[in-house]
């Protein structure tokens, strides 16, 4: 960790310095409150050391103006024997620990082991809580289709390395999903795994979430930021889209790949990142690249192990598997004890392409569930354009018995082609922006649909 150790007494500072060298920790010194301030707006830092008596100052007083000004990584106080019930009433405050004066280094080595348990527990739960938010139950990491085992025992391998990973395939197919497990296997799997969604964002917004900006570096930055990359340290940086990656990140993204380098908007030093980058795209970056849209350089790079997902229409022997999981997890979801699907509707979701793939599955099992009567799904539970015999109909239909020039209404033509949408999109905005509409008005036709569940 890089820490920062404030306090007015030299040999303090020395005795503490030595201490965190030797336990393989890098220091800096500040020797007043406003000197901590100055260094904490110019640098980062993963814990403090604050005396509670600098000189005339206060040190929960400057504890206070560190909260205030946005600085939020733990503080472990120093103290005299004689203000220990003042530390304790600061631990209140929210400062992490204190550490008795005089103190011997394993003190300093017990405190540190103890923020370091905290940090560990803390991932933990932020990663425990981003799957329980996850709307899907993930996937299974087994297949009975020969390619995609072969991408899981590769995957596998490749997790225990840290080299650059690119996961191939169409929208929808679990490369997120297939990225989290990688990290999950690695020797990185009790550190950060963050993610980036690289079309989301202009390319000087995308740039800031990449690697941050300082206060004033441009319109917006009204406090300084420290982007993805610094909050993945140790950990892994996942690029999702990343086909989509503006030219002119491109370069600074390379770089990092070489270098371990980056800066952040607006400022001119130079640090460093221990990050490891898995990257997906449903485009073909080698089509790409003959275009001019992405950088050569960059894309070798980035694969040095690829995987490449197949889509689910070219492994049906996995489906009535998914759907069995999709379907149980839904159930536990809705506090229901169990649910099943009926023969012929499973007959009908063999005979579909699936052409949203997993995300198309996840969403379909997930409005089944919701409107199913009981605990058992059945073939007119079913969209329309599954259970009228399968296929992805014509570019201007919806399969057989529904399409532009059959005998529906214009209702039932708008309301299928919204569900399809819906089960394709990654978001409710993308889907509106597909249909053309604004997002209350698709608020308003899903709750006609009753698919505000979904």
């Amino acid at each position: 960790m890089k820490i920062l150790i404030v306090d007015d007494e030299s040999n303090i500072q020395k005795t503490t310095a030595l201490s965190l060298k030797t336990m393989g920790h890098q220091s800096v010194s500040a020797f007043s409150g406003s000197q901590a301030l100055r260094k904490l707006g110019e640098d980062r830092f993963d814990a403090v050391f604050l005396d509670l008596r600098l000189g005339e100052e206060d040190g929960l007083e400057v504890y206070e103006k560190m909260r205030e000004e946005g600085h939020d990584m733990p503080v472990i106080m120093f103290t005299a024997y004689s203000s220990i019930e003042t530390a304790i009433e600061a631990t209140r405050k929210g400062v992490f620990d204190y550490v008795a004066k005089p103190f011997v280094p394993e003190q300093i080595r017990q405190a540190l082991k103890k923020l370091e348990t905290s940090r560990t527990l803390t991932n933990k739960v932020t990663e425990l809580e981003s799957r329980l938010a996850e709307k899907s139950p993930g996937i299974r990491f087994e297949s009975l289709d020969s390619q995609m085992q072969q991408v899981y025992d590769v995957a596998e391998k490749a997790a225990q390395s840290d080299a650059n990973m690119l996961l191939l395939g169409p929208s929808g197919t679990g490369k997120t999903v297939l990225s989290r497990r990688i990290h999950e296997m690695s020797a990185r799997a009790g550190n950060p795994f963050v993610v980036v969604h690289c079309p989301s964002l202009s390319k000087e917004l995308l740039e800031s979430e990449l690697f941050g900006h300082l206060k004033g570096s441009f319109t917006g930055a009204v406090k300084d930021t420290w982007g993805k990359v610094d909050a993945a340290e140790g950990g892994t940086l996942f690029l999702d889209e990343i086909g989509d990656l503006p030219f002119e990140v491109q370069a600074k993204l390379l770089r990092l790949l070489q270098e371990r380098l980056y800066e952040r908007i607006g400022e001119t030093k130079t640090r460093s990142a221990d990050v490891r980058i898995l990257a997906a795209t449903n485009k073909d970056l080698q089509e790409e690249v003959r275009e001019g849209n992405f950088r050569e350089d960059l894309y070798y790079r980035l694969n040095v192990i690829s995987l490449q997902l197949p889509g689910l229409c070219e492994r049906k022997r996995d489906l009535e598997n998914l759907v069995s999981d999709y379907v149980s997890f839904y159930a536990r979801k809705m506090g229901r004890e169990t649910a099943t699907v009926e023969a012929n509707a499973m007959e009908a979701m063999l005979a579909y392409n699936w052409p949203g793939n997993l995300r198309e599955l996840n969403n379909v099992v997930e409005r089944c569930l919701i409107l199913c009567n009981g605990n058992t799904v059945t073939l007119s539970d079913l969209p329309i354009e599954i259970r009228a015999g399968g296929g992805e109909g014509t570019p201007f239909g919806f399969g057989s018995g529904l399409g532009v020039g059959s005998d529906v209404t214009l209702q039932e033509l708008e309301d299928e082609h919204i569900k399809r949408i819906l089960d394709r999109s990654d978001s409710l905005e993308q889907a509106a922006r597909t249909l053309g509409i604004d997002s209350a008005t698709l608020y308003r036709k899903r709750k006609k649909l009753g698919l505000l569940a979904s």
